[in-house]
């Protein structure tokens, strides 16, 4: 099942860069403001060539955080510089801490291989086991899986 055929796995299946990022606001008004901009920042995201998929997360009592999937890491840092991106970064950290008190912006690129099975196997569609484990860092070779 270790792969480099993502062809048939869901979109951010097929990603090769995600981003993960969180902001601290400084209160609630500050999150209610960032709706003005907030709507078409994702709309624009969302028609970009190379976006996949995002989510948002909640963490109390004012973080909000973003995941987002690209096809590659060119389209991550475009989408980065596009205009209602760069507003909304601007209004959270340039007016001090009246905006925001802490944000974190992580940006991963994929391995060229990975895993599939089921119907998001792209090869031939067959259901067989990886006879050793992906190596560690460490390793030469990675053990052999241990089958019941």
């Amino acid at each position: 099942m270790r792969t480099t055929d993502f062809t048939a796995a869901p979109p951010q299946g097929q990603a090769t860069a995600m981003f993960i990022g969180a902001t601290r606001y400084s209160g609630p008004l500050a999150m209610l403001h960032t709706i003005r901009t907030w709507f078409p920042m994702v709309r624009q995201m969302k028609r970009m060539a190379g976006y996949r998929w995002h989510t948002v997360y909640y963490q109390f009592p004012y973080t909000i955080g973003t995941i987002a999937f690209f096809s590659d890491q060119d389209a991550m840092l475009k989408f980065a510089r596009s205009r209602h991106h760069r507003e909304l970064m601007c209004w959270l950290t340039d007016e001090g801490a009246n905006n925001a008190t802490a944000g974190f912006i992580r940006l991963f690129t994929a391995e060229p291989h990975g895993y599939s099975n089921g119907s998001w196997r792209a090869e031939d569609g067959s259901m067989a086991h990886m006879p050793t484990w992906t190596p560690l860092s460490t390793e030469a070779a990675g053990p052999t899986v241990h089958r019941r």
